[in-house]
């Protein structure tokens, strides 16, 4: 296999959907590390400007403005650059308001990217894709690997069809080396959260509805039991994911950047209310009309051994600890959320 490392020092990078968490997360961690520039390309429809104004003045970042739908914008913001980081997308949420639209963003959007990586002769991309593309509902239980096969049956529609788009993403990244020699790494994120949290994830979502429930003193709400499984990662840890992918010599593979530990529902509620500072019981109740649960057939773990053997990455930052982060981050920016 050739060596596919791109370094980050000296070299210009373009983040597809950078005015977001990950994507002000991971501009940081390359400026950290002396890229000569980094491009931030969004069209503000879900990024917003709060999640980049601790950035907006470096004098290495630029701004850009654009639309992955027009493939234009992209050819000339990718103009210069050596790699690339995709991580425009509509996730489940947004996947269920509007599912034409996030099918055109996660399928089209992807490939005029990835058009104008090998375009311009980039060296590199690393693809944003999901632990949805192993599905969700009664069949997903256990350990998922990068060879766990999709599951849909019991799940929501607009789930599955994320899911589905991000397995289509992996695949076109899979047929642009086959077919043009472009090397890629994809990083199959768990959910992320951590500071300037978006509202976005259904189950990112979950933790910040529970933490403003508790300051508002009501019960926070625990669906089912509270034994159901959640898996997430520390925005930080993900942001060096990235930037490792980039680094590394690995091309053509897929691999899980999880958190070190999966927790349940009540795990988490209970956690969230002790960070904040104590507050009511957790209220037990059912599914609500209309709101899309992300479901499992059980305790499942997602595995990312394979991260560390391939990229030498793993996560370092663990639930409590990454939670504490958040809090701090929400009590000391009051009313500025993205």
């Amino acid at each position: 296999m050739p060596d596919a490392a791109l370094p980050i020092a000296g070299h210009r990078f373009l983040i597809v959907g950078g005015a977001s968490l990950v994507g002000s997360a991971t501009a940081g961690e390359l400026l950290d590390h002396g890229a000569a520039e980094v491009v931030l390309f969004d069209n503000f429809s879900f990024g917003s400007e709060q999640a980049v104004a601790h950035l907006r003045d470096h004098p290495r970042l630029r701004l850009i403005r654009g639309d992955v739908m027009r493939l234009p914008d992209l050819l000339r913001a990718a103009e210069g650059c050596h790699g690339a980081l995709l991580l425009a997308a509509y996730m489940t949420l947004s996947m269920d308001r509007d599912p034409w639209g996030g099918l055109d963003v996660n399928i089209r959007g992807v490939q005029n990217a990835l058009e104008a990586a090998r375009a311009n002769r980039l060296r590199k991309v690393v693809f944003a894709s999901s632990n949805a593309v192993y599905g969700y509902g009664p069949g997903v239980s256990g350990e998922l690997v990068e060879t766990t096969p999709f599951h849909s049956h019991g799940a929501p529609p607009a789930a599955i069809l994320y899911g589905a788009s991000k397995i289509i993403g992996e695949q076109l990244c899979r047929d642009y080396h086959r077919r043009h020699g472009l090397d890629y790494v994809v990083l199959r994120y768990s959910t992320v959260y951590g500071e300037r949290q978006h509202y976005r994830a259904a189950n990112a979502l979950y933790i910040i509805e529970t933490y403003d429930r508790i300051r508002r003193g009501e019960r926070p709400q625990v669906f089912g039991d509270g034994s159901e499984t959640k898996h997430f990662v520390y925005v930080g840890d993900l942001a060096r994911a990235n930037r490792m992918a980039f680094e590394s010599a690995a091309t053509d593979v897929a691999v899980n950047t999880s958190g070190p530990a999966p927790i349940t529902t009540l795990e988490l509620v209970k956690l969230v209310t002790e960070l904040a500072g104590g507050g009511p019981e957790p209220e037990f109740v059912g599914n609500e009309p209309g709101k899309v649960r992300l479901t499992s057939g059980g305790a499942f773990r997602i595995a990312h051994e394979e991260a560390e053997r391939v990229l030498g990455w793993k996560p370092l930052v663990d639930m409590r600890e990454g939670l504490d982060r958040l809090i701090a981050w929400f009590n000391s920016n009051e009313g500025k959320r993205p």
